[in-house]
């Protein structure tokens, strides 16, 4: 598995809110993937995008709005904030 394409199509059940699989942007899948999916599926997103790629849009997006919301589940804002510190740092 290659491309982003191709891992959308595999694991269309992490993402079973989406109606057009081809529009979805990569923020999207890594926020659905570290919230759903099973460890073999993050490590091939990450083959795909890049650690460091996926790294940035999780630190970009994992921080809560002004409004105190985020899309991420706390348990997973804590292990990957420690796992791209240590694998991803700059």
């Amino acid at each position: 598995m290659k491309k982003l394409a191709d891992f959308i199509e595999k694991n269309k059940h992490l993402m079973w809110w989406v109606k057009d699989y081809k529009k979805i942007k990569a923020e999207s899948i890594v926020e659905a993937t570290l919230n759903y999916g099973d460890w073999e599926e993050v490590q091939t997103l990450i083959k795909i995008l890049g650690i460091k790629k996926v790294a940035k849009i999780f630190r970009s997006k994992s921080p809560p709005s002004p409004m105190g919301r985020t899309n991420y589940f706390p348990e997973v804002i804590n292990y990957f904030n420690h796992y791209f510190d240590k694998y991803a740092s700059s």
